[in-house]
């Protein structure tokens, strides 16, 4: 796997992230993912700015006190680092704003969503050696840090705290509704790969929300840069670009899920639709 692009044009970190998704590594620079998917949406804005930031980021997690301690304090390190000293935190009052899940401006403005901020505490903890990881908890982005038999469970929205299980199961209710019970695939690591996409379907989703149609095609098609094997994000592109009347790409974005489903139901609902849009072409 080569290394980030040294210059943020479309075409080079198109072939960054595609190479990213091919590899099948779980772990991968994820904070140069990030800014790249960012770059996407600021073409002509300088990398340098904020690679130094992380940098300087994990530099100084790694020449605090308690990064040479236990794992409760090398959470405060994270804390402290990151929200004290560099100011970060979440973003109740704008929420939705679309600049929340683009790193460079959370970067820029120090406030972004749980996945954003996420990202930056997995970055500044394996700049350390530390095991940092994503886990697959719904509606709201939280990590976890081990050292060696011991897990601790981050919520870097809420000022970093350490969620314990009733915690968890008051985030989960509130999150995904009040009937919702904590499952064991809730603490379930995930890849690097889905962290990026749950960062990317934020943008998607608020794009189409807002009826932002082309927008969110080209969010949709950084998505499949880094996941094109996933029969779901080609359906969605299908769709996008059958709304803009791109019939041609609609097209060519359902033959994929065709080629790709494993469902039975998907590949005919699709080899459907891909009829009625050549129909439409010839």
């Amino acid at each position: 796997m080569g290394g980030p692009p040294e210059h943020y044009d479309p075409e080079t970190c198109a072939s960054f992230l595609r190479e990213l998704g091919a590899s099948g590594e779980r772990v991968l620079p994820i904070a140069e993912a990030a800014l790249a998917l960012a770059s996407f949406e600021r073409p002509r804005v300088a990398p340098k700015r904020y690679r130094d930031h992380l940098r300087l980021l994990g530099r100084d997690v790694g020449r605090h006190p308690g990064a040479s301690g236990d794992i409760g304090e090398q959470v405060r390190a994270l804390n402290e680092i990151i929200l004290l000293k560099h100011g970060y935190s979440g973003d109740n009052q704008t929420y939705d704003d679309l600049q929340n899940a683009n790193l460079m401006r959370v970067v820029d403005r120090r406030k972004g969503l749980p996945v954003a901020l996420g990202i930056l505490y997995m970055h500044a903890g394996r700049a350390q050696g530390w095991d940092t990881v994503g886990l697959a908890f719904p509606g709201h982005f939280i990590i976890r840090l081990s050292t060696g038999p011991e897990q601790l469970i981050l919520d870097p929205f809420h000022a970093g705290r350490i969620c314990t299980a009733p915690e968890l199961r008051e985030l989960l209710k509130a999150t995904a509704g009040s009937g919702s019970e904590l499952q064991s695939e809730h603490y379930t690591a995930v890849s690097d790969r889905d962290v990026l996409l749950r960062l990317q379907n934020n943008l998607r989703a608020r794009l189409i929300q807002t009826e932002q149609y082309e927008r969110a095609v080209l969010v949709t098609e950084t998505m499949l840069m880094l996941a094109p094997d996933l029969p779901e994000l080609w359906r969605e592109a299908g769709f996008l670009h059958a709304r803009l009347g791109n019939m041609r790409s609609a097209a060519a974005a359902l033959e994929q899920v065709v080629l790709r489903a494993s469902e039975d139901v998907s590949r005919h609902q699709a080899a459907a639709l891909l009829q009625q849009l050549r129909s439409k072409l010839n």
